[in-house]
């Protein structure tokens, strides 16, 4: 192993996760967790991982922002010919994750992904600063590019054409709610004995409880 990655090695020492402490609804135990993390001013609080996978099973993941979440499930944006975006529509089955050292907590969440309706982006798109929805517009997101002067001109012509105008919401540019059948809530642990509770889904109305090991 390398010298500097066991100089990373650290001590998870924080109060336990107990069957007792849990809500009955899992999306009332990760606004729970989630408020903590919010009074606490965390930096990019609401990031989180979304993994996905092409035809042939070949994951992959990357960082995005949580826009807003409900009964209905856990909402975020992005444009619908990237990877990401190309992989939902073939295989909707995604996986979320959440992690906040700060409390040496994570969440993980399986479920399914749904386009938003068109109002709904619409209605974030209009939010958004502009300089952001010109950049909606620059490109394809994840096509292959020659060079960053290409972004550069490409956004000179859109903010050109758009000028003086409101910045339509590009069509591809779409709205994703994830709908959880499973979550995780991960505390680190001293000496690695992590506690790991987990909510999966029976029906509608119910969910199973039970601890994973470490």
């Amino acid at each position: 192993m390398s010298e500097y990655l066991e100089e990373l090695r650290r001590e998870y020492i924080s109060a336990g996760l107990n069957e007792s402490d849990l809500c009955h609804d899992p999306l009332e135990q990760f606004k729970k967790w989630f408020s903590e993390v919010i009074n606490l001013k965390i930096d990019l609080a609401n990031a989180m991982v979304v993994a996905t996978a092409d035809g042939p099973g070949k994951p992959s993941a990357r960082y995005v922002l949580l826009k807003d979440y409900d009964e209905n499930g856990f909402v975020f944006y992005t444009n619908s010919l990237s990877r990401k975006g190309m992989e939902i529509q073939e295989r909707p089955s995604v996986a979320l994750l959440f992690y906040w050292k700060e409390l040496n907590r994570q969440i993980r969440i399986e479920g399914i992904a749904h386009v938003l309706d068109s109002e709904n982006a619409d209605k974030y798109f209009s939010s958004r600063p502009r300089g952001s929805q010109l950049s909606a517009w620059v490109a394809n997101q994840s096509e292959v590019i020659p060079d960053q002067a290409f972004m550069h001109r490409r956004i000179g012509e859109i903010n050109n054409e758009y000028n003086g105008l409101d910045v339509n919401r590009p069509p591809s540019w779409l709205g994703y709610q994830v709908v959880p059948d499973l979550y995780e809530f991960w505390q680190g642990q001293e000496n690695r004995l992590h506690d790991r509770l987990v909510y999966r889904k029976i029906d509608s109305n119910h969910w199973e409880i039970f601890r994973l090991a470490p």
